[in-house]
């Protein structure tokens, strides 16, 4: 398996509409581990790791998100990989 990490961050209407709790869904669906939470400038943390065709799909998702969002920009930077039992929303 060819493993990768990745930092997303998520600009745009992405918080107050269910953005970490659909994300977790999805990082869960595609076996992602990492973790997702709101930032103080309203954007949307996301640190997530795994197989790299599902961490593919699941950027690919992070550029639209749940129904209510609404994506303005998504940046994506590989980091050095990260061992995640599993993918939680973390809270302030």
């Amino acid at each position: 398996m060819n493993e990768n990490c990745y930092q997303i961050i998520v600009r745009g209407n992405v918080q107050g509409v269910f953005f970490r709790k659909y994300t977790k869904i999805e990082a869960n669906n595609l076996n992602i581990k990492g973790l997702v939470k709101n930032e103080l400038d309203n954007s949307v943390y996301i640190e997530a790791c795994g197989d790299g065709s599902k961490l593919k799909e699941f950027i690919e998702w992070c550029h639209h998100g749940p129904a209510n969002a609404s994506v303005e920009k998504v940046e994506v930077h590989e980091i050095p990989l990260k061992k995640f039992s599993s993918f939680d929303i973390v809270f302030y």
